[in-house]
């Protein structure tokens, strides 16, 4: 039997990965989340996992967790931009002093392997796409700037310590059970229920702003396929390599479109090279953002029908 923690695994990322680990009956997970989460509609827990409500600052109260744990999947984080800039001293303690406390606690138990989650918008405004992490960060928030500190914090561990780390950088995830809630909500899942309530889809600036949408199932994959690498104090980007500009997205979901003004400080274009993921962790993307949209459309349809 191999028993497994993951922080923040009873939200959006981290309760796919805790889905697909108990694939196989023989694993043993262990879940870390507060619940506090914002912009979540509700928190998701597996029957078959064991959920702790701690907050991944207090140390002593996830340190006895730990035990006999093979990998940590470190998800728990103050994952909104916006919301981060409004509370930075919450953000900072919670993603650099939290992330501490994780690998920590994971050097302090024997932990094998720490998969690290962290984001495309560290590398900001100055870099063009395609882009490669062997490009400097360029943080423009107190959130991308966090969890760059974190990636080093992951490194350092794995530098002095031993511990085998691996961050994942991840471009624009969407997917079952994504965030809904508020304006700054991804904008997949937004545009999605704008459609069913049959509200205008509301774009941002001109709309030609183009993401790299990385598909949830993808994502659960690159961690799994992490936590078996032989690689270690690496970062990886976790992409498709292609893009799709906001109005492309809004013309698949189809119906009235409704432009608000622009928010500063955003990256006209995400695109992620992913040639690392592929010689590092035999890694690809296998869902497109056009099949995923085409599903949600027929799903919509169908309940319709009922």
């Amino acid at each position: 039997m191999s028993k497994f923690l993951v922080t923040g695994g009873a939200g959006f990322i981290g309760s796919h990965i805790v889905d697909r680990l108990l694939q196989n009956e023989n694993n043993q997970v262990i879940v870390i989340d507060n619940e506090s989460a914002e912009a979540n509609e509700e928190f998701y827990h597996n029957p078959h996992a064991e959920y702790h409500t701690v907050d991944i600052r207090n140390m002593d109260d996830c340190s006895v967790l730990f035990s006999g744990v093979d990998t940590v999947f470190h998800l728990a984080a103050h994952s909104r931009i916006q919301i981060a800039m409004e509370n930075p001293q919450e953000c900072l303690e919670t993603n650099i002093q939290g992330t501490v406390n994780m690998l920590e606690c994971a050097r302090q138990a024997g932990v094998r392997r720490f998969v690290n989650s962290s984001t495309s918008s560290l590398y900001g405004l100055k870099n063009n796409p395609p882009l490669e992490e062997t490009m400097p960060t360029d943080c423009l928030n107190h959130y991308s700037a966090s969890k760059r500190a974190a990636e080093i914090l992951c490194q350092m561990y794995h530098n002095l310590y031993g511990l085998r780390t691996v961050t994942l950088r991840y471009f624009n995830v969407y997917g079952n059970r994504q965030p809904l809630k508020g304006i700054y909500a991804p904008v997949v899942g937004l545009f999605l229920e704008q459609k069913k309530a049959g509200k205008p889809l509301t774009i941002v600036g001109d709309g030609e702003q183009r993401r790299d949408f990385t598909h949830v199932s993808d994502v659960v994959e690159a961690n799994i396929d992490a936590m078996m690498c032989n690689f270690s104090g690496i970062e990886i980007n976790i992409g498709t390599g292609k893009n799709t500009s906001v109005n492309e997205l809004a013309n698949m979901i189809g119906g009235e479109i409704k432009y608000i003004p622009e928010r500063p400080g955003e990256a006209r274009e995400t695109l992620a090279s992913v040639y690392k993921a592929a010689i590092a962790l035999n890694w690809f993307p296998r869902k497109s953002i056009e099949d995923y949209i085409n599903e949600e459309l027929e799903n919509t349809t169908a309940l319709s029908w009922r």
